[in-house]
């Protein structure tokens, strides 16, 4: 990153609207944790998380996890370095076996679950025995998608929204708290 494009990443979280505050996000992911614990906690589950936005979520839920678990991950994306979904892209399939497994695929948002289907879908025709769905946003879009989450932790209006796993142009997936683009 040169020094323009590191101004232009600072200007952006400067003009940005906070949309949930990394309080907000915490007690979140502590109420999906049980949630998700009240559901799993008996399956010796397999947790997928989706590269490279769900690493935070995944990260900081796994921690609230009181059962055992493996771990692994895959990689898909509509991104990129985009602001607007494109073409689904597999970067890498888990390296773990899911079949007969009951998998909880954890991802960072469902904007219009056409990733999040696809990876579902992938993962039934690997011979999961379950799969569940955990994001950390779920974007309020008006409109059907064709998945819907099984844990959400919160839902965020339909802006581009970045911070805790999700990026605006490659930066600040690193925020502890979520925040939109300034409309214009």
């Amino acid at each position: 990153m040169n020094a323009t494009e590191l101004q232009l990443a600072k200007d952006m979280l400067a003009t940005a609207d906070l949309i949930h505050p990394s309080e907000t996000v915490q007690a979140a992911v502590a109420r999906v944790a049980a949630e998700i614990t009240a559901k799993l906690e008996d399956t010796y589950p397999l947790l997928l998380c989706v590269m490279s936005g769900g690493v935070p979520f995944a990260g900081h839920l796994m921690t609230q996890l009181s059962f055992p678990l493996d771990f692994d991950y895959l990689h898909v994306t509509r991104y990129g370095q985009d602001t607007t979904g494109g073409a689904l892209t597999w970067r890498s399939a888990p390296w773990t076996s899911v079949k007969g497994r009951t998998v909880l695929v954890v991802d960072d948002i469902l904007d219009e679950g056409l990733t999040l289907a696809a990876i579902v879908e992938r993962i039934r025709q690997l011979g999961a025995k379950e799969c569940y769905t955990a994001v950390a946003t779920d974007k309020l879009k008006g409109k059907k998608k064709p998945i819907t989450a099984d844990f959400v932790a919160l839902t965020v209006p339909d802006r581009f929204v970045f911070g805790f796993g999700m990026d605006v142009r490659g930066a600040w997936r690193n925020l502890p708290a979520i925040y939109a683009m300034k409309e214009e």
